[in-house]
């Protein structure tokens, strides 16, 4: 006869089912810093944000799990018990995910096929614009966000956000491309998530490309619609500028030029996978995947194309080489895996050394702008969600990039 195994006189008590993973995740971050402002920088949340996490634990568990009052923040010895099987538990939780993506690989091998017809017509400059157009049409837009066309200081651009995106654009968003590709038009699954995710009208110009217009042709074309939209906010501080990677250099091209000029400077920047160096000094050596070096050469061809011989160290031109004090606000998204990584994290670092607010989130993933993969890709549908609450000044949602870098 088979062992059995004695019934339970007495059913144990399970872990209350409201108890969710960004409860465990802000207890452990408060318990690991005790201090709420450090914990919630670390977790990309607010303090009262973080707060509410920390209470809702409590009042789930029926049991203080920390001591907290003006001066200090301590454990108490349920905390104590909690944080010891709680990192354990997201440790291999964490572990789980990792080891399931290795096994799977299907958004990876999604994305490659995606990626495949842009990679083959990448010689072709012509076919090449044709690709990433059909690339991005393949993706959706937000059920609940339109768009409309505008004329914004003369350039051509649509305005994306709810009813049809008629309410007064707030957001600019510079499309990437490096420089020879893109369009507003091609831009509207990236521009409407952003749009849903902020609660906000985003502004999108068709600025020119190369190489049949040189810089500083786009450089003119994103501050005149910046202009443009400047003059329709209350204030410069209402203001976002958003770029995506070669539009993240546009963006901080365009803050540089406002900075020479005295000219008001948006509350806050959002850089999503930004290629801000057209030396590529940082593209091959340091790149975290060398098999991306086929983009790493496309990026060159691309910068000579844009510059025509203008020299990348031009100080509106070279992010990475110039005092950048006196700067807003800045988040800096970017994958593990980007071929930009490096530059990303010199930019934050040389923006924090000059005193600028500069916040770095890293996801685990190895495609160059992941955000564009929202639809199926969780890191990107959190890192727009984090990028929304960024741009209206939130500084939420709950859970952020697990990788968050704050400041020193």
């Amino acid at each position: 006869m088979a062992h059995e195994r004695p019934a339970r006189l007495i059913e144990l008590p399970r872990a209350p089912e409201a108890i969710e993973l960004r409860h465990l995740r802000a207890f452990v971050a408060v318990a690991e810093e005790l201090n709420f402002s450090r914990a919630a920088e670390r977790l990309f949340l607010s303090q009262p944000a973080l707060s509410r996490q920390i209470s809702s634990l409590e009042r789930l568990l029926r049991v203080q799990v920390l001591r907290r009052n003006t001066q200090r923040v301590e454990l108490t010895l349920a905390g104590e018990a909690l944080l010891s099987r709680s990192r354990s538990m997201l440790a291999d939780l964490d572990d789980a995910v990792v080891t399931t993506r290795s096994i799977g690989g299907e958004v990876d091998e999604r994305v490659t096929q995606l990626t495949r017809p842009l990679a083959e017509a990448a010689n072709d400059l012509d076919e090449f614009r044709a690709a990433n157009e059909a690339l991005n049409a393949q993706f959706p837009v937000p059920a609940e966000i339109g768009m409309r066309p505008v004329t914004a200081g003369g350039v051509p651009s649509l305005v994306f956000g709810r009813d049809g995106g008629a309410g007064r654009p707030t957001v600019l968003l510079a499309h990437g491309g490096g420089y020879v590709v893109g369009s507003a038009y091609g831009t509207r699954p990236l521009a409407g998530a952003l749009a849903a995710a902020a609660g906000a009208s985003v502004l999108v110009p068709d600025y020119r490309l190369a190489p049949e217009h040189r810089y500083p042709a786009a450089v003119d074309d994103a501050l005149a619609a910046y202009r443009w939209l400047l003059e329709r906010a209350d204030s410069p501080a209402d203001v976002a500028l958003v770029g995506e990677s070669s539009g993240g250099g546009l963006a901080m091209s365009v803050l540089l030029r406002l900075k020479a000029a005295g000219e008001p400077l948006p509350g806050r920047v959002v850089l999503l996978c930004p290629w801000v160096d057209l030396a590529c000094r940082y593209l091959r050596d340091d790149t975290v995947h060398p098999e991306q070096d086929g983009i790493a050469q496309l990026a060159r061809i691309n910068a000579e194309r844009y510059l025509d011989g203008h020299p990348p160290g031009d100080p509106l031109l070279d992010p990475l080489g110039v005092d950048l004090s006196g700067l807003p606000a800045m988040l800096v998204q970017v994958a593990t895996g980007d071929f930009v990584l490096h530059e990303s994290r010199l930019l934050v670092e040389r923006a924090r050394a000059a005193g600028v607010d500069a916040r770095l989130a890293l996801y685990p993933v190895a495609t160059h702008v992941f955000h564009i993969y929202w639809s199926f890709l969780p890191e990107a549908a959190l890192a727009l969600e984090q990028a929304g609450a960024f741009i209206v000044g939130a500084a939420e949602p709950d859970s952020a990039a697990e990788t968050y870098e704050r400041p020193a």
